[in-house]
């Protein structure tokens, strides 16, 4: 079949979707999505993102769809013309899905170790409004422990269902939901369990804002302070193939390997999320690669960087040279009994 988005052409198979005839094609005119996940069966249609005009509905029927769809679960028709970037009706439709999404959403991302890598982020970046409509109060949860290894920030979700998704698909023992109705449903565990299964760390990978993030990497590090690479190890539980977050010689956490559109390729298990924090336990294969406009691509060390040069006057920054003395240890004059202990590695 025979589809056009935003004027670009392409043959798909039967049954295939407009949102992934639209990532086949790439660039601008792929929908953004905060619930549908390739990997994860009956996704999609929850979050309302990834809506697009159908223009002309197929070479039988060419009449226009009346609504926006969403492409997510919109099936493609032979002779199908769809305007997604290049529609106003959608750019409009965008920025108000995004204005509800952020109505409870908290000024989190100055804290949260979601920043850098945010779906959310990503959306109210390109379609959010500089003011808000919303003077009613915020809904709020209290703190609830779902276990050793995940933090729940109920007050960030989107309820894109996602992590409930994975737990259904991925483990025999789903303890967590969706509980209560309307604007009072959260995700949390019936009657304070702890999420303990061999796979529930993949929800944090799933997650498409900071609701739920990973304990042992809380606080340590912004992730564009991080070097990504990609590594491997055996393991008999999982494929065994992550993208291990390094800070100097130092790995501060395991994730799945992810794609262009944030989805993990193979999910992994906490053995190798949390256990293994040694370097000499994983195998380096190389730089992970990303999406030129991430924000971990501002720290990129596989391209070559153009030195910044200030160009101003000496006395704008007078006290400039003090300062790096402070904080550069090499500049530290050392006494000599210090530098015999510095040598010796006692200090």
């Amino acid at each position: 079949m025979k589809v056009t988005i935003d004027g670009q052409a392409i043959e798909v198979e039967p049954g295939t979707t407009i949102l992934q005839a639209a990532r086949m094609i790439g660039g601008e005119s792929v929908p953004p999505a905060m619930c549908y996940y390739s990997k994860l069966k009956g996704s999609g249609g929850k979050c309302r993102c990834c809506l697009v005009e159908v223009s002309k509905g197929s070479e039988a029927d060419p009449r226009p769809m009346p609504k926006l769809m969403a492409s997510c679960v919109t099936g493609c028709m032979d002779g199908m013309e769809v305007n997604s970037k290049s529609s106003p009706r959608v750019e409009e439709a965008r920025k108000s899905v995004t204005e509800f999404l952020l109505i409870n959403h908290p000024l989190d991302c100055p804290v949260c170790d979601q920043a850098g890598e945010c779906d959310l982020q990503n959306l109210s970046f390109k379609h959010g409004k500089s003011k808000t409509r919303f003077i009613e109060e915020k809904r709020t949860f209290e703190p609830e422990n779902i276990g050793p290894n995940i933090q729940l920030h109920m007050n960030r979700c989107i309820l894109c269902y996602r992590c409930v998704m994975v737990a259904d698909q991925l483990t025999d023992n789903r303890v967590h939901g969706v509980m209560d109705r309307g604007d009072h449903s959260n995700i949390s565990t019936c009657i304070s369990k702890a999420i303990d299964n061999e796979f529930s760390g993949n929800m944090i990978d799933v997650c498409p804002v900071g609701a739920l993030t990973d304990k042992t990497f809380r606080f340590k590090s912004r992730v564009w302070f991080n070097k990504p690479y990609n590594a491997h190890r055996n393991c008999t539980k999982c494929c065994g193939k992550t993208t291990v977050w390094m800070f100097g010689n130092e790995i501060q956490r395991v994730t799945g390997r992810k794609d262009e559109f944030h989805e993990v390729e193979e999910f992994i298990c906490n053995e190798c999320r949390f256990d293994h924090k040694d370097p000499k336990d994983w195998v380096i294969e190389g730089p992970r690669k990303f999406e030129k406009d991430s924000v971990i691509n501002q720290n990129n060390y596989t391209r070559d960087l153009d030195t910044v040069v200030i160009d101003t006057e000496k006395n704008i920054l007078k006290g400039r040279d003090q300062d790096r003395k402070k904080i550069s240890m090499p500049s530290v004059p050392l006494k000599p009994e210090e530098q015999d202990a510095f040598k010796h590695g006692n200090i």
